[in-house]
């Protein structure tokens, strides 16, 4: 993993301002793009796995600020038993192996997810991984690891609901800014771009309440087979868009890739 700083304006002819702060990827298709090659899924996540790195790698030297990925499901669970063991397994010696070039590249590494049910052995590898990059201050890669945005807003209810409780917070405080501190994103910027591969047009239960104005990007590649210049075609897409948030842009002004308002 090399993360060299470069000018964006060298690969995408694009300004650094112009580049999304945050990144959101729902990976999809490691079993069809086994199934493709009469292979066993397995050798799709594997396959996955290092498309991964070209993504981190890709994404920190970019200057990005936040990469977020939809590395397993609360839903995924319900797979093959023996499918799940696999992925665990994979999660393990993915950060084992990556740590050397995790602390190397100044990336921190970030946990998205309920702890409650992932094998111990991940926990440790990923607990030693998160701690020993705290304080990097590069790229932050979040895993999505056994993620679900209904059951994270279940747990922020009931953080806000214990707080209210305990006194330490009035039912006429709670706002938005209280409902973002007790997610499991708390201090993260919200996804300026949410991308998802193999074609399918679904938000399959990811950060629902984060992405309410990321702009959306479905890329037509198996996700084995998400490239650097995949990327950067869905970041010059985000970059063409305008972003209003919800308002008129005032007569005459441009938006903020100089076309007119």
């Amino acid at each position: 993993m090399s993360t060299k700083p470069f000018d964006p304006r060298q690969e995408l002819d694009l300004e650094p301002e112009q580049l999304p702060r945050h990144i959101a990827i729902i990976m999809d298709g490691n079993g069809r793009w086994a199934r493709q090659r009469d292979l066993p899924r397995v050798r799709g996540h594997e396959q996955g796995a290092k498309a991964v790195r070209t993504v981190v790698t890709h994404c920190a030297r970019l200057g990005i600020e936040v990469l977020t990925l939809y590395s397993f499901s609360s839903e995924n669970w319900k797979r093959p038993r023996a499918e799940v063991d696999f992925l665990m397994e994979l999660y393990r010696r993915y950060l084992i192996a990556e740590r050397d070039e995790i602390m190397d590249n100044n990336v921190r590494l970030v946990h998205v997810g309920r702890r409650e049910g992932l094998p111990e052995a991940v926990l440790h590898e990923m607990d030693t991984t998160v701690s020993a990059s705290a304080a990097n201050a590069g790229l932050k890669l979040c895993l999505a690891l056994n993620y679900g945005s209904r059951g994270e807003l279940v747990d922020a209810i009931r953080g806000i609901a214990g707080a209210v409780r305990d006194g330490r917070l009035e039912p006429d405080e709670i706002d938005e800014r209280v409902i973002d501190r007790h997610l499991y994103t708390a201090g993260l910027p919200d996804p300026d771009l949410l991308i998802r591969t193999a074609g399918q047009q679904r938000i399959s239960n990811f950060l629902l309440w984060q992405i309410s104005y990321a702009e959306l990007h479905i890329a037509d590649v198996l996700w084995p087979d998400f490239s650097v210049e995949v990327l950067n075609a869905a970041i010059k897409d985000y970059a063409s868009r305008s972003r209003r948030y919800g308002a008129v842009p005032v007569s005459g002004a441009a938006s903020r890739q100089g076309e007119p308002a």
